[in-house]
């Protein structure tokens, strides 16, 4: 029976038509693909539904209340389609895949992120392929999770990064196995895949307002700078640091800015800068030392997953003692545990 799979336009690159100033979101998706699509094609892909927010977006300008209106769109159809792609801008696709991946838990149905580099309407664009692919893998029923798909590669939502800004393989998920890939044969990593833990959980909790901000260490950072970054009113930071969770050990001024916020009932999570690896706290003195200032390793987790989680905890109700155990469980395979 061919598959009926529901399809999410939110803006982004894909549909984009070019502007006085650059390209920007442009309506009408579904006319622009069937100029672009023989019957022939479309008579071979499984059957689709198109539905076209009213208010497009460039995915640079994603808050968390479009999260919950993807993930709400995806839940009150969840029983009608056998599958899910979500068009969606490049820039912030890999936070919306991690945040979606917490909030739809437990799918038994596949949700496909997807978009393009250059728009549909363009003659030379990499939009066709991305959707094609996109469309065949929401009709295959051993993908149940959130996943990007992009240059033929299928990738675990929750692990992908943007890894380039120019090129078609713009994506790949440093710390973990790709889950497919789409070549002339359509091949499924399956030992990697996700399997749901029971029935579906959909906790569609995202609030508005942010709980979470992110702060690299660089080389010469002050303890009165990170003072004022830390007053910030926000629940949790991610402090991005050097190699395997290094920090500067020496600052002890520094070392006790963050335990003092620790202390007040701030959650930092320790997250390395490196592209790959994992974060180790014990490894070497300077990790030890932000382990003893209260800062929790967040192993290999992205920073967009990381960002996604900790919003989703906290936009449930959790107390950060509560959020602090949930950092150590991967609730989507978001982590290597």
């Amino acid at each position: 029976m061919r598959k009926k799979i529901y399809i999410a336009y939110t803006g982004g690159t894909i549909g984009m038509r070019p502007s006085e100033s650059g390209y920007a979101p442009g309506d009408n998706l579904m006319g622009v693909l069937s100029q672009r699509l023989s019957p022939d094609v479309l008579a071979n892909l499984p059957a689709f539904d198109l539905h076209e927010y009213s208010q497009l977006i460039d995915s640079s300008n994603i808050r968390p209340q479009n999260w919950l209106q993807i993930a709400s769109d995806i839940a009150q159809r969840y029983q009608q389609f056998d599958g899910f792609v979500v068009l969606h801008g490049t820039d912030t696709m890999a936070y919306s895949c991690a945040m979606l991946s917490f909030m739809l838990r437990n799918l038994h149905k596949p949700v496909i992120f997807t978009g393009s580099q250059i728009p549909l309407c363009e003659a030379r664009t990499d939009a066709l392929d991305n959707l094609i692919g996109a469309l065949t893998l929401a009709g295959d029923e051993r993908i149940k999770e959130v996943c990007l798909y992009f240059n033929g590669r299928l990738l675990r939502g929750n692990r992908a990064r943007k890894l380039h800004a120019s090129q078609f393989d713009a994506f790949d998920t440093p710390n973990y196995p790709w889950l497919g890939r789409v070549d002339i044969d359509i091949e499924l990593n399956e030992p990697q895949l996700w399997q749901p833990r029971g029935a579906e959980q959909f906790q569609l909790h995202c609030d508005q307002h942010s709980h979470v901000g992110i702060v690299p260490l660089f080389p010469g950072i002050t303890a009165q700078w990170m003072a004022s970054v830390l007053s910030q009113p926000v629940n949790a930071f991610i402090l991005q640091t050097y190699g395997s969770g290094n920090g500067p050990d020496s600052d002890q001024k520094l070392l006790d800015t963050l335990a003092r916020a620790s202390d007040q009932g701030k959650l930092i999570v320790n997250l390395t800068q490196c592209t790959r690896g994992s974060v180790r706290q014990g490894s070497y003195a300077a990790g030890s030392a932000l382990a003893r200032a209260g800062i929790i390793g967040g192993l290999d987790t992205t920073p967009e997953a990381m960002f996604c989680k900790l919003h989703h905890l906290y936009s449930m109700g959790l107390e950060t003692d509560a959020v602090r155990d949930m950092l150590g469980v991967s609730l989507a395979g978001e982590s290597s545990v």
